[in-house]
């Protein structure tokens, strides 16, 4: 049961994590990854925030490990609280839209991913039993609802 900071018998603290939408030629970049409660999942590229790391920074470098492209942050698509209730914690996702250049196949992926793909909105959508989360389709949502945010909206404030 996840308690609230100062309530209880442990601290409360989400996972901060980061996401990237990609779109080239009217399709997604996908990851096909290995999930140990769900098994084989779809996902966009995405991760954990590390310490000391900026959000911005974070997104590139879970592209670079999860599908060898480079990744060029251009906008927020959204911040997203999301309550998984199989494993009793909290995600807080901040997803960003932008391009992708320099792919480099010959770099070894993240351990349990699988590949990345292109793929449609409709093969996407067809798919959706097998989506990590809830997130993934919501982030194409509102990305193509034409969801986006200044990346100036981020300050990193350092003491």
């Amino acid at each position: 049961m996840e308690l609230r900071a100062g309530i209880g018998s442990r601290e409360w603290a989400p996972h901060v994590t980061v996401a990237a939408v990609a779109v080239r030629d009217e399709r997604f970049l996908i990851v096909e990854e290995l999930s140990r409660r769900q098994g084989r999942v779809l996902n966009q590229p995405a991760g954990h925030l590390e310490d000391c790391e900026a959000l911005v920074d974070a997104v590139v470098r879970e592209v670079r490990e999860e599908t060898a492209w480079a990744f060029h942050p251009e906008h927020i698509v959204g911040v997203y609280r999301w309550r998984n209730q199989a494993n009793d914690r909290t995600y807080l996702r901040v997803a960003f839209y932008g391009s992708v250049t320099e792919h480099q196949p010959e770099l070894s992926l993240d351990h349990g991913i699988l590949n990345a793909q292109w793929l449609s909105y409709a093969e996407i959508k067809q798919r959706e039993a097998q989506h990590r989360s809830p997130l993934v389709m919501r982030c194409i949502d509102d990305y193509l609802s034409g969801r986006q945010y200044e990346l100036d909206l981020l300050r990193d404030i350092y003491s």
